[in-house]
């Protein structure tokens, strides 16, 4: 399993605090968009980033619509896939 070394979005605070071996996250936001960045253990690993339906590239940033937004992040080149959630409330 390829998990994430490291997980941002913008400067926002993720509740908990990241752990590899954490899936699920919470943040909120006052801004329109933050900067997502997902660093996979093993650098040969791939990172999908969906913010709802629509894909970003890793590093971008992502466009939040008011109230609840999924992010989803799976990291794709150990069998399983490991797919992390984080839920950002934009005020």
């Amino acid at each position: 399993m390829t998990t994430l070394s490291g997980l941002a979005i913008g400067s926002l605070t993720l509740e908990p605090e990241f752990d590899p071996s954490v899936l699920e996250y919470t943040a909120a936001t006052i801004n329109a968009t933050n900067k997502i960045t997902a660093t996979p253990t093993d650098p040969a690993a791939s990172v999908s980033i969906l913010v709802g339906e629509t894909e970003i590239d890793n590093g971008t940033s992502a466009t939040w619509s008011e109230g609840e937004n999924v992010v989803t992040i799976t990291v794709s080149g150990g069998a399983p896939d490991t797919v992390y959630t984080v839920t950002v409330t934009a005020e």
